[in-house]
């Protein structure tokens, strides 16, 4: 026998977009969206029916040293032979990993562009996608060479639904900004002038350690709206406002 419709909310195009619209989205906004497309209920067209005019991380954290790798451990004998062979990072066709179904979608519709970081892309679809997209560097995952300081100055917005502060990467952005930043050493594989190139930069040390008790405190100071998008609950903000609190909170809670 076919398997029932789970049970929960029927979320159609229109129904969603009558939500975005009462939490506060307006036409025309820049959105950097984090998301759990499950969370949402019954999708009418899934994916393809959420996404619009929106940024999304479309990271790729396993193009790194396997030295590193703990969940789990790659056999001593492995790590080798996996630095040597891992596919250069190729921005239509390395996969996202955790970044959830909506983020993996926006990066290969038709028209998407995506960064040029190996490890931590984002990908835009929109007037505004190429600008927003170019320039990353490869030595600056998350900061200021990075989308997220180009977003800071677009004055774009901030949407979670069904995540929680944990997976606000506006709030590594203020990472960069703090006095003494740690850095460290990341390797990648990448399509160099001549072929396929191992190389290690210098970029700082980013946790999203505290993220959420960090984010509490910035909801309490009144900069976020709440509400409601399918069954998920939703949360909108000012990414520049997250950042500037961030920042100051970092720098309170972090030695």
């Amino acid at each position: 026998m076919p398997e029932p419709f789970p049970a929960g909310l029927l979320c159609t195009r229109k129904t969603l977009t009558s939500q975005l619209h009462s939490l506060g989205v307006k036409p025309g906004d820049i959105l950097l969206v984090h998301s759990s497309l499950s969370s949402l209920g019954w999708v009418n067209g899934g994916a393809e029916a959420v996404t619009g005019t929106l940024i999304v991380p479309t990271q790729s954290p396993d193009n790194s040293d396997p030295a590193h790798w703990q969940h789990p451990p790659v056999p001593e004998e492995w790590k080798a032979a996996i630095r040597e062979t891992m596919l250069p990072y190729n921005t239509r066709t390395t996969r996202t990993i955790g970044m959830g179904v909506i983020a993996a979608t926006v990066r290969t519709r038709p028209g998407a562009v995506r960064s040029m970081h190996p490890q931590t892309s984002f990908a835009a679809v929109g007037l505004k996608a190429e600008e927003l997209m170019d320039g990353h560097a490869l030595d600056c995952a998350l900061g200021e060479r990075s989308p997220l300081k180009k977003l800071q100055e677009a004055n774009a917005r901030v949407l979670l639904f069904g995540v929680g502060f944990g997976k606000c990467t506006a709030f590594h952005l203020a990472e960069y900004r703090l006095p003494g930043a740690v850095v460290k050493e990341i390797s990648f594989a990448i399509m160099g002038e001549e072929g396929r190139v191992w190389m290690t930069v210098n970029d700082v040390a980013v946790s999203d350690e505290g993220f959420e008790e960090l984010g509490a405190d910035f909801e309490r100071e009144g900069s976020v709206k709440r509400g409601k998008i399918g069954g998920a609950d939703a949360k909108l903000f000012g990414l520049a406002d997250a950042v500037e609190f961030s920042l100051r909170w970092l720098m309170l809670k972090r030695t």
